[in-house]
């Protein structure tokens, strides 16, 4: 599924022992050799003590070079996400992650513009896979690796497959797929 043309990206946890699994920066992969990568993304998830809280997500303003807030993530708990904000736009997280059927393995979603697209779980049950409605191919998660990869016909909704996956991938590791 993924083509040597995607865009590649990292996830990596902070390495602050008492930061929160939450906290992670994203880097966008731009060379073949080592070390060749672009900070993209900031996730900071507050530790306000409570057992809900807020995850603000930054994305580097490329003309600026300066981390610019996004938008966040809203918590009713320590693992429940209740809404997320893409800049002014709130969207709930059922509808980021609406299902089909009870034995549906797919969680569906739409872009800011109404399009739809689906995350599904691959052949392995560890990575994941992006999908528009006519079946094909714009996102794949490796969940080794912890890399994105993105199409870059998809590059417009970069925001959006960023937080589905980190969403998803929050959820099936808790076993709530």
């Amino acid at each position: 599924m993924a083509a040597e043309t995607d865009m590649v990206f990292r996830f990596v946890n902070s390495t602050n022992t008492d930061s929160d699994a939450r906290t992670f920066r994203v880097y966008q992969v731009v060379g073949t050799a080592a070390h060749e990568e672009l900070e993209l993304y900031r996730f900071s998830h507050s530790m306000t003590g409570s057992s809900g809280g807020t995850t603000t997500y930054q994305r580097k303003n490329m003309n600026s070079l300066i981390f610019e807030t996004v938008g966040h993530i809203s918590w009713s708990s320590n693992t429940i996400a209740s809404a997320v904000y893409f800049g002014l736009e709130e969207v709930s997280v059922k509808d980021l992650r609406k299902v089909k059927n009870a034995t549906s393995h797919s969680r569906r979603f739409k872009s800011g513009v109404g399009a739809g697209y689906k995350w599904k779980i691959s052949d392995n049950r560890t990575d994941l896979y992006c999908i528009d409605s006519q079946d094909k191919y714009i996102a794949s998660w490796s969940n080794h690796e912890r890399i994105l990869r993105v199409t870059p016909r998809a590059s417009a909704m970069l925001d959006r497959l960023v937080i589905t996956c980190f969403l998803n991938v929050w959820f099936k590791r808790l076993g709530r797929w």
